[in-house]
């Protein structure tokens, strides 16, 4: 089935989508990372509508040019999540399949953790939960380290988007590692580039406290974690830790050799991984 672009009003805000698969297939809900877009899942949704899945990726709040509020505080995570809730509610989902990428995968796990009774499944990639990331981050190991960029992300006076994007945007390119394809990189920068996208999209990082400590409890839904040996960004500690905070049926899953762009660079081996979870 082909992927098709659509569009989501929730509260103020239009959001940008992609999907694909029958209407009336059970709703597998896909939230990107930074700096990332919907169709970074673009070989997920080809793999879940095959699989009878209505698969919707949206472009989140401030990756959409008309979800694109100005003040740090709109992009405080129970704001985030209450979007994910509202695109379920708007497609007529009353419960949902949740799958997320890095920043997605912290709204992920808050949702998860708020609203259980919502999922039937959980499925995150790279991201662990806020809770083992912080613990990792203050246990003297690597993680502090891994996690400098945050700091660098989070501070006032454009200093983040006058790197990124200086140069031709140079160090922005430079952080997908020569991962993604060259057109879907250079699609990512265009779109980054637009007035205020690249200030919307930090603004996720600024509007948590140090540490990206986001407020997660235990989680009681079934869930996947992905996770690739080789991410630069998120630690072995903080993955591992995850599974103490899950108290549900819980499939931890490390990738040999991947890196952190799961979602784009290793859906070979993700998606057998997803929709076998799926299936439950």
């Amino acid at each position: 089935m082909p992927i098709t672009a659509t569009r989501l009003t929730v509260g103020p805000h239009t959001f940008d989508a992609l999907a694909a698969g029958p209407a009336d297939g059970e709703l597998v809900l896909l939230l990107h990372g930074f700096p990332e877009f919907a169709d970074c899942w673009t070989a997920e949704l080809a793999a879940l509508a095959a699989a009878g899945y209505r698969a919707v990726a949206v472009d989140q709040r401030g990756y959409s040019p008309d979800a694109r509020p100005g003040a740090v505080a709109d992009y405080a995570v129970d704001l985030l999540v209450a979007d994910a809730l509202g695109f379920a509610d708007v497609l007529g989902a009353t419960h949902f399949h949740l799958v997320a990428h890095d920043w997605g995968g912290l709204v992920a796990w808050a949702l998860a953790a708020a609203h259980p009774e919502r999922l039937h499944s959980l499925t995150v990639l790279a991201t662990p939960h806020p809770e083992a990331l912080h613990q990792a981050l203050n246990s003297g190991g690597d993680q502090r380290e891994r996690s400098q960029y945050v700091e660098v992300f989070r501070r006032p006076g454009q200093v983040a988007e006058r790197a990124l994007l200086g140069a031709g945007a140079a160090k922005l390119r430079a952080l997908y590692q020569g991962a993604l394809g060259a057109e879907l990189v250079e699609s990512n920068v265009r779109r980054l580039t637009e007035p205020g996208a690249l200030t919307a999209a930090l603004n996720w990082y600024r509007a948590v406290a140090e540490g990206l400590r986001v407020p997660a409890g235990e989680v009681s839904v079934r869930t996947l974690f992905v996770w690739g040996t080789e991410d630069r960004a998120l630690g072995r500690e903080a993955a591992e830790l995850t599974a103490r905070q899950v108290s549900a049926p819980y499939r931890f899953v490390a990738l040999e050799g991947a890196g952190h762009w799961l979602p784009e660079a290793d859906a070979e081996r993700v998606v057998p991984l997803l929709l076998d979870h799926l299936a439950g």
